[in-house]
């Protein structure tokens, strides 16, 4: 299993951009960055994107690709899958004729670019060749992880999650754990306001975790605090854990 990190900041700024994890070289782990870094022939290789929650910073990117994709490819379809939450919330304030048009029946309602498939969560459901499963996590709004599968790899992605619980039981000794920290852990009263976490509350979390992840990648900071969440994840001594950068390239 390849992974190409496209964005993994919690906000943006010169040298950071939004959340979006590309997985061998079709299937999309939100999107809150996408044309902003893929070439024109990478973005028609995109066909799956999965969306963990509605917030922009990771959905910001589908209506360009749709758009790129109307004007240059459109005999090629996305399939955007998400809960019920997500797919309505896209609808309702997205692709709603007027914040950005309804790629969902362009060009034509038979053939559009972009096409709505809703998840269950804690159902297993085959995207191409990997294998997916929807976990809850919890933020404030209805969100998920994701745990994907192929041949024999395993990586998990949490979203956007303060504490939370049911995740855990689907990552133990799995090969990768995308995990966010968002602040420093001067900030912990505001990252639980938030639903997100501090590098000391990730260690309360992975203790809830039978056999930790070969490797624990660190995601989703917000700029500001980069260097200071990164000194904060060292001081752990958790083997194999790093904070990501955008660019970063893994194969598990």
């Amino acid at each position: 299993m390849k992974l190409r990190v496209l964005g993994s900041a919690g906000a943006e700024f010169p040298g950071f951009r939004p959340p979006a994890f590309l997985i061998d070289d079709h299937l999309l782990l939100d999107a809150g960055t996408i044309g902003a870094v893929l070439s024109e022939e990478e973005q028609w290789g995109v066909k799956d994107i999965l969306i963990t929650h509605a917030h922009l910073d990771h959905i910001r990117a589908i209506p360009a690709l749709a758009d790129n994709i109307v004007i240059k490819n459109p005999e090629h379809t996305v399939a955007v899958h998400g809960t019920g939450d997500v797919i309505t919330a896209m609808k309702d304030h997205l692709f709603n004729g007027v914040i950005w048009p309804d790629f969902t029946r362009i060009p034509t309602p038979g053939h559009p670019v972009l096409t709505f498939r809703e998840i269950e969560i804690g159902r297993t459901f085959t995207v191409a060749d990997h294998t997916v499963r929807a976990v809850e996590v919890n933020h404030t709004v209805p969100a998920v992880g994701y745990v994907i599968s192929r041949e024999g790899a395993t990586l998990a992605y949490t979203g956007d999650t303060g504490p939370t619980e049911a995740i855990w039981r689907h990552v133990s000794g799995i090969d990768a754990l995308i995990v966010e920290v968002s602040f420093p852990d001067a900030m912990e009263s505001l990252a639980l306001l938030t639903g997100h976490l501090t590098s000391s509350l990730l260690r309360s979390e992975l203790e809830k975790i039978g056999t930790l992840p070969r490797r624990i990648l660190v995601t989703h900071p917000k700029p500001q605090f980069y260097d200071t969440i990164r000194s904060e994840i060292d001081s752990l001594g958790i083997p194999g854990t790093e904070l990501l950068h955008d660019g970063a390239t893994f194969e598990f």
